[in-house]
């Protein structure tokens, strides 16, 4: 196996992006932020670049490793040697300084909330009150399980199946069955219910199902939790119903698709009329869920893992009511434990974060709350945050990088040997209709009707929940919301919608390392213009290319290219799947392909993009800065943003659930397919990361 392209085991990258985002609250109501909670002028630009002279540390570059051995240690290694993970993260890198950057100006934005007379229902209001509830310590303690009790007991009194799945449609308990509200694949021009499995307690069927170590040691520590957690609430046989709870749960894990399984769309996508569900899928009263959730006025809906909700729908019929009684107990305590007194909330991070991902300290609750806060009301924190901190200079010159990087795709596109005509005409109307979005929605969401109280912790985030599955439901009835986002402007990441062919980039990401207006362009180009391609990519990877360019999940493919692009792919998930950053396991290459297109289709567009900015600024000779060429500063960002600390735990339950693959490998796995990288650093036969030129690949 490949073990080279790592310094060390456990250094890996947070997530980047999403190619298909979860339904999340919409933006809406004004077209910039409100007056009422600017406070601040906007940030002011400097001269000089944030990292370094022009965007690079090169203080951290290596001496002792080689570029073609390892690049990524080669650009970080000084970084790498010099950091430590904080206490309270499983991982650190460039996304955690950004978030904890953000979280910084998050605090002060909710210190100065808490100092403000607002009036009730307004942003600043709420989020002085959501912080202030989140805080009120002695009153948390004080109330206990109290503010659940009520719910816990009438769960543990569940005595019909028909009570068990009304249970199963209420905001914040457990369902087998998940259903949301987002855009139907095969017509975006409307809001469809979408089905899809759930109920695990455990992050993936994976662990309940693998004899490789740690996942048996998992499944006992995860009995434990749930005995425990059923023994403090002063439950009879508390050991009896965590048993009964995880056997009920490794049914369902068996039942359920893999995450490998989960990525296919066109699989993913079946229409069914409610008739034809109750057909397909008998054992489940659905009437009863459905009316519960308010959907019962539908005719039809979208079935994601058919076969597993059709066994899971058998299963509900064959397990005892007592069963799932104990089973919606332990969820009920377990979904509301990190809002509860530290006797709830310590044991739930000794579970899932010491136990699964290896952090051994929890943050201070004060650092929490903002995290919180943030979490929760991203857009009135968002409002604020963007105010101050993104300045309209920044959105300008990140539409001119788009506009760059889009040109340099369609030169790809139409160079390209492996794509036949009808299907390149396809694919340029597909990137012709790409929607960029920057910074911040144009349109913020009204939460004016939502109470928060500094006193009720719980009834806060149970009455956001009411609001937006509300808002979900309007969506059944009206236009679809092109304005829409699906992530807070201070979140630091990015995404690509492919049911609305549309790239969008929150302000909190278009900071350094990524993105910085006084860097040298070839490291925005070789940064954020990375981001940008691997966004773009999303369009075009394995499950993106199913959708055309207005979003409609069909096959505009030749079957000559398809299957010429199935076989480029199927290349470069055989190299990932021989990467092993962990002694016994390794990147699962179909898992993370999506991913991996996009690092290497971007960074392959970004690469072309700088190269048409140097001829046209630089009559194609960019200037050598401290040493540098224009290409080795191009990789070398590409490299820095990548640059990450990660315990092990972590990293092996990263290569469980996926999809992105560690961050060296988003470097390692990359440059070493791109003859440019080569030719910047004379990489040669004997260097580690050297592929011969036939076995080099570029899709995009």
């Amino acid at each position: 196996m490949h073990k080279t392209l790592l310094a060390a085991a456990v250094l890996v990258g947070l997530t980047g992006c999403t190619s298909e985002p979860a339904p999340l609250p919409a933006p809406e109501s004004t077209a910039a932020p409100s007056s009422e909670v600017v406070t601040a002028p906007a940030a002011e630009s400097t001269a000089a670049a944030r990292i370094g002279d022009w965007g690079i540390d090169i203080a951290q570059v290596s001496d002792r490793v080689a570029a073609g051995d390892d690049f990524f240690a080669y650009v970080n290694q000084g970084w790498l040697d010099s950091n430590e993970i904080p206490a309270g993260f499983s991982r650190f890198g460039a996304f955690t300084e950004l978030s904890l950057a953000s979280e910084e100006r998050v605090a002060a934005i909710i210190s100065e909330a808490a100092d403000a007379d607002a009036e009730p229902g307004s942003p600043l209001q709420q989020i002085a009150a959501m912080h202030g509830a989140f805080m009120n310590t002695e009153r948390i303690e004080a109330l206990g399980l109290e503010p659940i009790r009520a719910e816990l007991d009438a769960l543990l009194a569940l005595d019909s199946h028909d009570e068990v799945a009304r249970w199963m449609a209420r905001n914040g308990t457990g369902s087998i069955i998940g259903a949301f509200v987002t855009l139907d694949s095969g017509n975006p021009e409307r809001y469809l219910v979408h089905l899809g499995q759930s109920g695990l307690g455990l992050p993936d069927k994976d662990y309940y199902e693998r004899e490789d170590a740690p996942f048996p040691d998992h499944r006992s520590a995860y009995v434990d939790y749930i005995a425990a957690t059923f023994e403090r609430a002063g439950i009879d046989a508390p050991r009896e119903r965590a048993d009964a709870v995880m056997a009920l749960e490794t049914a369902i894990a068996d039942a359920h698709w893999t995450r490998t399984q989960r990525r296919d769309r066109e699989a993913n996508y079946n229409r069914m009329t409610l008739e034809e569900v109750k057909v397909f899928a008998p054992g489940f009263p659905w009437d009863v869920m459905l009316e519960e959730r308010r959907l019962d006025g539908i005719e039809e809906v979208v079935v994601g893992t058919d076969t597993a909700i059709q066994q899971l729908a058998a299963l509900f019929s064959d397990t005892p009511v007592e069963t799932w009684a104990s089973w919606h107990a332990f969820h009920w305590i377990n979904n509301h434990a990190s809002l509860l007194s530290d006797a709830w909330a310590d044991a739930r991070f000794a579970f899932y974060e010491t136990r699964l991902d290896g952090v051994e300290e929890q943050r201070p609750r004060d650092r929490r709350a903002i995290q919180f806060v943030s979490a929760r009301m991203g857009e009135q924190v968002g409002q604020v945050y963007v105010a101050r901190h993104f300045p309209p200079e920044s959105r300008e010159q990140m539409l001119e990088l788009v506009g760059y990087l889009g040109r340099a795709f369609g030169e790809r596109l139409n160079a390209l040997d492996w794509m036949d005509e009808a299907t390149r005409t396809e694919a340029l109307a597909k990137l012709e209709a790409f929607s960029p979005k920057i910074g911040y929605p144009d349109r913020w969401n009204d939460f004016g009707s939502v109470e928060i109280r500094a006193d009720d912790l719980i009834g806060n985030v149970a009455r956001l929940a009411d609001w937006y599955w509300n808002d979900s439901l309007a969506k059944l009835d009206e236009p679809v919301r092109t304005w829409e986002w699906f992530m807070s402007p201070q979140r630091v990441n990015a995404y690509y919608s492919s049911a609305r062919n549309e790239i969008v980039f929150p302000a909190g990401i278009l900071q350094p390392p990524f993105f910085d207006p006084n860097a040298d362009p070839a490291v925005n180009f070789g940064a954020i213009g990375g981001v940008i391609g691997h966004e773009m990519g999303h369009g075009f990877d394995d499950q993106g290319s199913k959708s055309d360019a207005r979003g409609v999940l069909r096959d505009w493919w030749t079957a000559e290219s398809r299957a010429r692009f199935e076989t480029l792919a199927g290349r470069l998930a055989d190299q990932y799947d021989q990467y092993e950053p962990v002694e016994g396991m390794t990147i699962n290459g179909r898992l993370s392909l999506g991913e991996n297109i996009g690092d290497l289709g971007g960074l392959a567009i970004a690469y072309h993009a700088y190269r048409m900015y140097v001829d046209e600024h630089f009559g194609g000779e960019a200037p050598v800065l401290d040493g540098y060429t224009g290409d080795q500063r191009f990789f070398m960002a590409w490299a820095q943003v990548w640059r990450n600390l990660q315990t092990e735990d972590s990293l092996r339950s990263q290569l469980v659930r996926g999809p992105h693959s560690p961050a060296p490998y988003r470097v390692n796995g990359i440059v070493r397919n791109m003859d440019a990288w080569y030719d910047a650093f004379g990489v040669t036969e004997g260097h580690e990361l050297y592929l011969l030129p036939e076995e080099r690949l570029s899709i995009w």
